[in-house]
């Protein structure tokens, strides 16, 4: 299965008509009695049946990965608290706003609004479900901007590292040390450890953190990891990096299933220039079991079947095809601890450091191949913009963790 960044949602909507009629002869279900009643509690509000079915069908007509219902629960759920944080800053996307949002989207897919909200009609959804789901990204980013936009102005030595790591034009490289706390030992437990470890005074305590409570494979070595070229690293990363000094530790960053931490342990120029990349190939195949004897085992006998990404499809074959995603992205657009994963990683290589599914996945993720970026100047206005977005989505994250740790989160229904 293939998915490109660029032409993703225009090759999900093409499936449309196909899908269509499937979905709306399940719609007098969907509006069965007790539909409009709710399903889950978020603190004071409520999200209906409906509501429920209506992400459902979104999610389902863009092939978004992952159990589709889970995520449109967590999706909604999210939506909820954000829109409530919003509210109590007297932060309310303008009809305006949530017009320009739409045009945003439906532009991903090379689809005028008109267009795009027709298409989705064909598949049973509803424009409101779009405008709730553009209102609440909107209203978070405001909110985001007005409480933390304030918090961080990148120096001129920022900008110029962050220059070298974005162009190739320098050879800075870091080394570094991660713990990532497992969400499954309790939000509230998981979010009081990662404070307590974001406070470690030294390299020393925070290798006896990882080795007691990391969920990653580096927590047997103490969280280390070898040299890595600032170039690789995930963009949503490096300014959180470069903000660093040597032996400091980030504030934790929500990762699929866990808390993510990062100390810096060196930065350095290397010997030799660097190269940032347009695009990045990379494979997931799942593996059932997480992080078990069986499933690891099974990963040690694939990784020693195959050479290269296009090995797996014959793997993958007759199997459903969502054990096996093949992406092509660019390095802004991959999810970070993926991102990181693959910055460990040569082109042919493999990690299994991954689950996903609250565990119970394995994730085999191969890493197919790095396209370099072609060479010119990036004005130096523009780095510092991606320096500040990339620490405003650090704080956007781990407060939006906060938040969903201290709501009142209630399953009422199915």
């Amino acid at each position: 299965m293939t998915r490109t960044a660029h032409n993703s949602i225009l090759h999900r909507l093409a499936i449309l008509p196909l899908m269509a009629l499937a979905l709306l002869m399940t719609a007098p279900q969907t509006l069965a009695q007790g539909m409009f009643g709710p399903v889950i509690k978020v603190n004071d509000s409520v999200i209906t049946g409906y509501e429920l079915d209506q992400r459902i069908r979104f999610l389902t007509l863009l092939r978004a990965p992952g159990n589709i219902p889970d995520l449109a629960r967590e999706q909604l759920i999210s939506d909820r608290i954000q829109i409530a944080a919003a509210a109590r800053a007297d932060v309310e996307p303008s009809e305006e706003d949530i017009q320009g949002g739409i045009r945003e989207f439906a532009g991903r897919a090379d689809m005028e609004p008109d267009q795009f909200i027709a298409a989705l009609a064909q598949g049973g959804v509803e424009e409101q479900t779009l405008r709730d789901f553009i209102r609440s990204g909107v209203a978070w980013r405001a909110f985001v901007r007005a409480r933390f936009g304030n918090s961080y102005t990148p120096s001129p030595a920022d900008v110029d590292r962050a220059r070298a790591g974005l162009t190739g034009d320098g050879n800075v490289r870091v080394l570094i040390s991660e713990i990532f706390v497992p969400l499954s030992m309790g939000a509230d437990r998981a979010q009081a450890l990662a404070a307590e470890i974001s406070g470690a005074s030294s390299i020393e305590a925070f290798a006896s953190y990882a080795r007691r409570y990391s969920a990653a494979p580096t927590g047997q070595r103490g969280g280390k990891v070898n040299w890595i070229p600032l170039a690789q690293l995930p963009p949503q990363l490096r300014p959180v990096i470069l903000g660093l000094g040597v032996g400091e530790v980030s504030q934790p960053i929500p990762v699929e299933g866990a808390l993510a931490l990062f100390q810096l342990r060196a930065i350095q120029e290397a010997a030799s220039q660097q190269r940032a990349y347009d695009e990045i190939d990379y494979a997931m195949y799942y593996i059932a079991g997480g992080r078990s004897a069986p499933a690891l085992s099974a990963a040690a006998r694939l990784d020693a079947q195959i050479d290269t990404c296009d090995d797996l499809y014959g793997v993958a074959k007759g199997q459903p095809e969502t054990v096996l995603e093949r992406v092509s992205a660019k390095p802004a657009e991959i999810p970070a601890d993926i991102g990181l994963e693959l910055a460990k990683l040569d082109a042919g290589e493999v990690s299994t450091a991954l689950t996903r599914n609250g565990g119970e996945t394995l994730v085999f993720l191969m890493l197919c191949n790095r396209l370099p970026q072609g060479a010119g100047d990036i004005p130096a206005d523009e780095i510092a913009l991606q320096l500040k977005n990339g620490y405003l989505s650090s704080y956007a994250d781990t407060y939006l963790a906060q938040l969903r740790a201290e709501a009142r989160i209630i399953e009422v229904g199915g």
